[in-house]
């Protein structure tokens, strides 16, 4: 007999804010290049030259991603995992033999202990196998057991569950629940101490929770009761997944990811030891978030595999389909299709490449750049897809099966489309993205000048803001008046590319003085001018991206060793019949994707004061107040009388689905 969920918390929006606050990092310890993009300072120097792999990282990542590349395209079969809507037990085998679940989990404890680069390459090329193998894994690692473990874990937590997970044991993340999604401070599911504190026991349901079906450990977040020598809030927990009182209720199904393996799971009194409690209660968000700001660029990783294939795959039919007398590519129309996608996986790998080795030097503070990578890389990489079906045609919209069926070639570009538009919604969806980035980008300034916006400090508070906010904009707004992006010979050792890197300081500059104009018309409304905030993040992620591609040209053509690592995991031994190498055109490739991106970038400069955002917010309300429901008629709804909305006390299906268990790794064989 199954409990219903706890009841949901109210809490007003002032407490949200608060403890999203509380959970964030809120000191800078380390620089942020796209920290100082947002202020009006390029820094170049940040991400120039382009990091690259020790010798010794490189030679060990490509020995494990030949050993994938085999399995990949030798024991995994992308058509049995969409048929029948999930991974076989022995694919998930042969990952586990090679070490793929234990790719980021240091050689002391069984893992293979590499670098973030190359870890983004093994999820790269798994996903291009089928994108359910690139959930699997990097939920199980990005987000789940392993990566908190590894960072805030005890030495013992890390001896028992890291070698643990790296033979094999899938690891899951819950944190989203039926009536929760993005605002954890109303959190239902209660961690209650019992046994004198020895023990907690865990009450609620979980939904959405990626390898939950399947994972043998997991990752919980639950409410601690606030009590005397204990602060209680929000803490996580490492959990069996065959403990007494875990059911899984149900395995959710999708449009795409047919072989991800996602189910509410339910817990019942469950008794978890105190020593499974990972770090102090109250801890669990910021747990949450530090994770996530490495783990998000798996996110990115499978868009750009999913990207580099539509490009290959334009290329090959654009170039062989014959209409009104030549290829389909030699049309202006279709060509600019082309243009786009090429230069825009481009850039994805770029951006990829330039977030995990910042990732791995560890020298700087990559909070911003990974939320970036995966903003941009996820809206992108959804907009490539859709021009592939376009290209396409009907075959673009006609199954991968169906297509084989009549004889051609079993190209899956709608099974793209849907794969990967969960990526704007996996991790943080693009609307939460924008806010958080918004709320790190605008940091400098509430700190010099929170309290003046601040309605709850008192006008003696406020005074001492002022003076203090005085002295901050004293010296750094007159810096925004001119810069390097001015002189014409600046970044020459660029070559072509050296007038987007002026643009790019130019534009940094002039986005820093759009920012204040806001904070100084809207002051402390400017957290619900939302319209006006996503577009100052999405000029800073375009700024980013045009960086990020010139210094990788910059560095294929100084060093094109750097490729080594995508030569192993295709098993390429470089440019196909007729194709230049990286070194000759990486530039070509950056300087189109760089004049695009400016394009855009103008754009949306024009749009942060010329918009129709108080006429949307105003339809919208009146919307929501039914004042258009007569517009509504006409139309069946075919969802009526299906069921409730999440609302309800007990909106979860009552009959059980079983746990798929697979063969236990906790001893070897």
């Amino acid at each position: 007999m199954t409990t219903t969920q706890p009841a949901a918390v109210h809490v007003d929006e002032q407490e949200a804010r608060r403890v999203a606050e509380a959970a964030r990092e809120t000191e800078w310890r380390k620089p942020s290049f796209a920290k100082e993009l947002y202020l009006g300072r390029f820094r170049l120097d940040l991400i120039h030259p382009h990091p690259t792999l020790s010798a010794e990282d490189t030679a060990r990542a490509a020995r494990f991603l030949e050993q994938m590349y085999t399995v990949c395209t030798t024991e995994l079969d992308a058509a049995v995992i969409e048929r029948e809507g999930r991974i076989p037990d022995e694919s998930i085998k042969a990952l586990a033999r090679i070490g793929a679940f234990g790719m980021k989990i240091p050689e002391e404890y069984g893992g293979l202990g590499l670098t973030q680069v190359a870890y983004n390459e093994a999820l790269r090329l798994a996903t291009s196998a089928h994108p359910s193998l690139g959930a699997l894994l990097s939920a199980h690692q990005s987000i789940g057991v392993p990566e908190p473990v590894k960072a805030f874990g005890t030495e013992e937590q890390k001896q028992e569950y890291l070698p643990r997970c790296a033979r094999g044991a899938i690891s899951a993340f819950l944190l989203t629940e039926p009536d929760v999604g993005s605002d954890p401070a109303r959190l239902a599911t209660t961690a209650t101490p019992i046994e004198d504190g020895n023990a907690y026991e865990l009450d609620g349901v979980k939904l959405w929770t990626t390898n939950g079906v399947v994972a043998e450990l997991l990752v919980v977040m639950a409410r601690a009761p606030e009590r005397e020598g204990e602060r209680g809030g929000i803490t996580a927990f490492i959990v069996e997944a065959d403990s007494p009182g875990i059911t899984v209720e149900n395995r959710n199904a999708f449009m795409g990811l047919r072989g991800i393996e996602n189910g509410v799971t339910r817990f019942d009194r469950v008794r978890v030891p105190a020593q499974n409690r990972l770090g102090p209660e109250g801890g669990g968000l910021k747990i949450a978030l530090t994770t996530l700001n490495t783990g998000r660029l798996a996110i990115p990783a499978t868009c750009s595999a999913a990207t580099k294939w539509c490009a290959k795959i334009a290329r090959e039919w654009s170039a062989a389909r014959v209409q009104w007398g030549k290829p389909v590519g030699r049309h202006a129309a279709v060509a600019h299709k082309i243009s786009y996608i090429t230069a825009t996986a481009f850039a994805q790998e770029a951006i990829l490449e330039l977030s995990a080795h910042m990732a791995d030097e560890n020298r700087h503070d990559i909070r911003i750049e990974a939320a970036l990578a995966k903003l941009w890389c996820s809206e992108t990489a959804w907009k490539v897809a859709d021009e592939l079906v376009q290209i396409r045609g009907g075959r673009g919209y006609e199954t991968a099966d169906s297509l084989q069926a009549r004889g051609e070639r079993a190209v899956p570009a709608e099974q793209v489309l849907r794969d990967l538009r969960i990526n704007r919604i996996f991790e943080g969806s693009t609307e939460i993205m924008h806010l958080l980035i918004a709320r790190e980008a605008v940091d400098a300034h509430l700190q010099a000048a929170g309290d003046i916006i601040d309605p709850d400090v008192a006008l003696a508070g406020k005074a001492k803001a002022a003076a203090s906010a005085t002295g901050f904009y004293a010296k750094w707004l007159p810096k925004l008046a001119t810069g390097t992006g001015q002189l014409p010979n600046a970044y020459s050792e660029f070559g072509t590319l050296a007038t987007h890197l002026r643009y790019i300081e130019r534009a940094s500059r002039k986005l820093a003085r759009q920012t204040f104009y806001g904070m100084a018309r809207w002051q402390g409304k400017l957290e619900k001018k939302q319209g006006f905030l996503a577009r100052v993040v999405d000029i800073g992620a375009e700024l980013f991206a045009m960086a990020a591609v010139c210094v990788r040209a910059n560095i294929m053509r100084s060093n094109p060793e750097g490729l080594a690592l995508s030569v192993a995991a295709t098993g390429s031994d470089g440019p196909g019949n007729g194709g230049a190498s990286p070194a000759e055109t990486a530039e070509e490739l950056a300087d189109v994707f760089c004049r695009q991106a400016r394009l855009r970038t103008e754009g949306l400069f024009r749009a942060l004061w010329h918009n129709t955002d108080s006429a949307d917010e105003s339809l919208a309300k009146a919307v929501l107040q039914g004042q258009y429901t007569w517009f509504e008629a006409g139309v069946l709804d075919v969802s009526e009388g299906t069921g409730p909305w999440i609302a309800d006390p007990d909106p979860i299906p009552k009959e059980n689905v079983a746990r798929r268990m697979l063969p236990s790794t906790r001893s070897p064989g």
